[in-house]
């Protein structure tokens, strides 16, 4: 089974990368940097979750895009 993450986690990623998809990337400490500029959060592992969304995020958008190609 998968993880069960809050809606505040997966919103926000979804939004980040819906604002700056050039900017997302499928590399969890670029995506830490990006979090950390565009929200302003207090809580490191609140930060981490989101990064590890957005990372996710944006793998599964690049599998798609590959199936679409092929």
């Amino acid at each position: 089974m998968g993880k069960v993450r809050p809606s505040l986690v997966k919103r926000t990623a979804r939004t980040l990368l819906e604002l700056y998809p050039s900017e997302a990337s499928d590399d969890f400490e670029r995506n830490k940097e990006l979090v950390n500029q565009y929200v302003h959060l207090k809580s490191k592992k609140l930060r981490n979750q989101i990064a590890g969304y957005l990372t996710h995020l944006v793998k599964l958008q690049r599998r798609e895009e590959e199936a679409v190609q092929e």
